[in-house]
C-alpha cells in the first residue's frame, strides 16, 4: 500500500496540520511517511499545500508531480492540482470553497460539506478533521485510533480537552462525504 496525497487550500484552514496528523498516524502504525509543506505568505490567506505519502515500503522521493488523492479546499487549489491527479485517483473538495467543481471524468470526485458541518458543530476549527474523516472513509490508510494518537502528539497539552470533539469531527466527515 502506498498513498500519495496533496492537501491544498487557504492558509488558516488547517491544511498543514491535517497533513501532519496524517503523517503522525502513519508513524504510529510503523509505516513509511513523508510530510512536505509548501507555504510562505500563504499562511496569511494565500494558498498553502502539503504533500503526504503513507507507504508500507520505503519512499524513494517526497517530491511528486502527480497524486493518488487531491484534497482541494479553495478554487485556486483546484485549478492548480485537478490536472495532477492520476487517472483513477480521487479529488475531494469542500463545497464552501469551490465555485466551479472539478470536471474530470477519469477520476472519482467527492464533495464534502465540511465548513457547513463545522458551523453546525459550532466549531470551525474542526473543519480540517471533518475533511480528514472524509478521506479516511474513502482510503482508510490509517486507523482513527492512530489519528487520535497523532492529534494528541501534535496538540499542546492545554488543548487535549478538545480531542473528543476532534474525534466527533472525523466521524462526521465519514458520514457526510458523498460522490459528486
Amino acid at each position: 500500500m502506498k498513498l500519495e496525497i496533496i492537501i491544498a487550500g487557504f492558509g488558516g484552514q488547517g491544511v498543514l496540520s491535517m497533513g501532519k496528523i496524517l503523517a503522525y498516524a502513519g508513524l504510529m502504525e510503523d509505516k513509511e511517511v513523508t510530510w512536505m509543506p509548501a507555504y510562505g505568505p500563504e499562511q496569511r490567506g494565500g494558498t498553502a499545500n502539503v504533500t503526504v505519502i503513507v507507504s508500507d515500503d520505503k519512499i524513494s522521493s517526497p517530491i511528486l508531480s502527480s497524486y493518488d488523492v487531491a484534497i482541494v479546499l479553495n478554487q485556486p487549489s483546484l485549478e492548480k492540482f485537478e490536472s495532477k491527479v492520476k487517472p483513477g485517483g480521487i479529488i475531494i473538495y469542500d463545497s464552501n470553497g469551490i465555485v466551479e467543481p472539478p470536471t474530470r471524468k477519469d477520476v472519482e470526485i467527492y464533495r464534502i460539506d465540511a465548513m457547513e458541518a463545522a458551523n453546525e458543530m459550532n466549531n470551525t476549527k474542526a473543519f480540517n478533521m471533518i475533511v480528514l474523516g472524509g478521506l479516511l472513509k474513502l482510503r482508510p490508510v490509517v486507523t482513527i485510533e492512530s489519528v487520535m494518537k497523532g492529534l494528541k502528539k501534535s496538540l499542546p497539552e492545554r488543548h487535549h480537552h478538545l480531542l473528543p470533539m476532534n474525534e466527533q469531527a472525523i466521524m462526521k466527515g465519514m458520514e457526510i462525504i458523498k460522490k459528486a
